[in-house]
């Protein structure tokens, strides 16, 4: 990446341009960087802001109580992160009142200072004019353990100390749990960590996450430390330079400085630092797998019956027309004879008056069984059947949003209609839902909150842009994530449609109230308007391009409409004829894209799935079974598979191919159709144990005893 490039993007950033637009239309002033790397440049501008303001606050600090000097200044202003800042400013920072500063107090400070230096000298007698009863310093022993805790603070505020056993705790740190004390009973699934240890450079993700989990539930004790012996010999290399009474004193110094005050203080910022490595790596996966969900293949535009499933209190159905609004709803109950022959009844007439051409059923309690039900009414070929997550539903349905939408409906069949529209368009429907509620992370209520946050919005929004947005028909919850928008804009959208009906083109946007011209420029690429007025409305073409595909048509002797439908008349088209100043090549070849597709969805086509007829529960699952199934999240340690029994079950990292797997996103992906092989069912703890492996299945790996998806 070149530094014109992150100057070009640093710039839009500042003038508010968000990334999707930035890596969409504004190739070729950032060189065609695109969303993640924008995405790293937009956070590491936002640290250095946070590197900058707390520099300033620090040079006030110090010039407020008249300890800034030039040097101290440039040393200052010269830190690259924000640990060599706070360095740099540890000895300066006010403090409560320590051991050193009470030794200050009883003015021992110069002794100290003589000390420091190693120099020849009569230890007893420097010590004994130190002395001063009335002060607090009784004896010769009172006199040098004073100077012993000042030389103490010295060794713990030095940067250079600092940075170089900072350096060790990563190197050579070590971390270690153990059970707390009477915890046995209450902590048997953190049993793998009763007594554990290993490397911190080597400690993966999801381990460290579980052990800080274990340790904030009080089950578990946790440390992380470099060897002692060594991080003391390195500190007596940098602070004891002569082999005299007074360098033993240094060296009883740094020892103490080490146990009491470095050894500690660096203890916890490597756990802070080594929770937020961890917290990225669980981030990441969880976007990676939202990211996956979203972009789900959408049924499309159909007629359906979304159901709901229940065995006590009944499947609630709802009937959904083809562009997923709510027509009806009925209950019915699949427990008795009679009670499913009444049910058998009830869906006939619902398929007979609506005729949908598809069936969704929740895959929750009572899904697989209310599927075999549906197959055996004889529905046709003409009827799919299709088993739909329902991860996240009960939470759409008891939201704000789902009581706006639906004021009149029982939450149940709020529940049901999502289960249907996310069938529909897994896109629009999710975005209803806080990403944290959809069931694809691991330990994501571990995690930085705010981290997570900022990560799954990045991926929510460049989902619905990368998609594009039909503005006359979305949601608002789904405007709101369109490029420049936001929630207050998306309500103002909503409000100017319903009043005024759909939009005709894309310039009627600048007719709603505070949606002004920046906020135009930003959004109108992403979102579509179909048989409008200007047939690029309907495309990812920007208005702000609109003149320079008008001249296109023109010199192929022919309108916009035509261009776009004309193959042969954009073969003849040579694109470096129109690259001038602000347009180049790229920009040009995007063009040219979206007249041969417009608004293409690039989400693949939808396909049916079914699993293995007769498993339907547990119980049905035996050892070395190979059996269809549906990845429905990808963790750090592998990957959990419905295979169409209620319980997901886990392909351990080591399962998932014949080769050596470094990160089990290499070989799976979120609603990846996968097949496997039974291993293990442990019906009394509810586990399944599965392998993608070809050949022989060897035993699996517990690791999964602390993890949760």
């Amino acid at each position: 990446m070149l530094a014109t490039q992150v100057r070009s993007t640093v710039s839009l950033i500042e003038e508010g341009a968000t990334v999707p637009f930035i890596a969409r239309y504004r190739k070729e002033t950032t060189g065609t960087l695109d969303e993640v790397a924008i995405e790293s440049i937009r956070d590491r501008l936002a640290q250095l802001k946070e590197l900058a303001s707390r520099m300033d606050a620090i040079l006030a600090s110090l010039a407020e109580r008249d300890l800034l000097t030039d040097e101290l200044k440039q040393q200052v202003m010269s830190a690259e992160t924000l640990s060599a800042l706070e360095d740099i400013y540890l000895p300066y920072r006010p403090k409560r009142r320590t051991r050193a500063t009470i030794a200050r107090e009883k003015g021992l400070e110069p002794l100290a200072s003589h000390l420091w230096l190693q120099g020849e000298m009569d230890l007893v007698a420097e010590a004994a004019s130190a002395v001063d009863p009335e002060n607090g310093v009784a004896d010769i022993g009172e006199a040098l353990q004073g100077a012993r805790d000042i030389m103490a603070e010295w060794v713990s505020e030095d940067s250079a100390a600092r940075a170089q056993i900072r350096s060790l705790f990563w190197t050579k740190g070590v971390i270690t749990a153990k059970l707390s004390q009477g915890k046995e009973d209450e902590a048997a699934k953190y049993r793998d960590y009763f007594d554990w240890q290993e490397p911190l450079s080597q400690a993966p993700s999801h381990r460290v996450l579980a052990m800080l989990r274990g340790e904030k539930e009080s089950m578990l004790t946790l440390h992380v430390l470099p060897p002692e012996e060594e991080a003391v010999a390195e500190l007596e290399g940098l602070f004891v330079t002569d082999a005299n009474d007074c360098s033993q004193q240094v060296s009883l110094a740094v020892h103490d400085s080490y146990k009491r005050l470095l050894g500690p203080s660096l203890e916890t910022e490597t756990r802070n630092a080594t929770k937020a490595r961890a917290d990225e790596v669980a981030t990441r996966v969880f976007a990676d797998n939202l990211r996956q969900l979203l972009l789900t293949s959408p049924l499309g535009q159909k007629n359906l019956l979304a159901i709901d499933p229940g065995q006590r209190t009944g499947c609630k159905i709802a009937v959904l027309d083809s562009l997923g609004k709510f027509i009806e709803s009925t209950t019915i109950y699949l427990l008795g004879e009679r009670q499913s022959s009444e049910a058998a009844h009830a869906v006939l007439s619902l398929c007979q008056r609506h005729k949908p051409q598809v069936i969704a059923v929740g895959n929750g309690t009572g899904g697989r069984e209310t599927e075999t039900f549906l197959r055996g009414l004889g529905l046709g070929s003409e009827v799919q059947i299709v088993m739909v997550s329902e991860s996240g539903a009960s939470i759409y349905s008891a939201s704000q949003s789902a009581r706006d939408e639906f004021p009149d409906l029982d939450l149940t069949i709020r529940g049901a209609v999502s289960i249907g529209r996310r069938l529909m368009d897994p896109l629009a429907e999710l975005v209803k839902i806080a990403p944290q509620s959809i069931g694809v992370g691991q330990y994501q209520h571990d995690v930085d909150q705010g981290l997570l946050q900022t990560k799954l919005t990045d991926v929510v929004v460049s989902c619905v842009n990368g998609v594009g947005v039909e503005v006359n028909t979305a949601s608002r919850q789904l405007l709101s994530f369109v490029s420049g928008l936001g929630p207050s804009l998306a309500r103002s959208i909503q409000e100017y449609r319903d009043a005024n009906g759909g939009f005709k083109s894309r310039r009627d946007l600048l007719k709603v109230p505070r949606l002004g011209p920046k906020a135009f420029e930003q959004a109108a690429g992403f979102l579509r308007i179909r048989d409008g007025t200007q047939p690029l409305d309907a495309s990812a073409v920007h208005p702000e391009s609109y003149k320079l595909v008008q001249s296109m048509a023109k010199a192929q002797g022919c309108s916009v409409s035509d261009l776009m439908a004309d193959e042969d008349a954009r073969s003849r088209i040579t694109l470096n004829d129109y690259v001038s100043d602000t347009v180049g090549l790229p920009t040009l070849q995007d063009i040219m894209a979206e007249l041969a597709r417009p608004g293409r969805d690039p989400r693949q086509e939808f396909e049916p799935f079914a699993f293995a007829d007769g498993v339907e529960t547990v119980q049905n699952l035996e050892k070395g079974m190979s059996l269809p199934g549906l990845v429905t999240n990808v963790t750090a340690f592998g990957a959990f598979v419905d295979v169409g029994v209620h319980q997901d079950g886990l392909v351990h990292i080591s399962q998932l191919a014949d080769r050596f797997v470094r990160e089990p996103g290499e070989i799976v992906k979120v609603n990846q159709r996968v097949t496997v092989t039974v291993l293990e069912v442990d019906i009394a703890r509810n586990r399944i144990s599965l392998s993608m492996k070809s050949g022989p299945k060897p035993q699996p790996s517990n690791d999964q005893s602390a993890a949760t998806k």
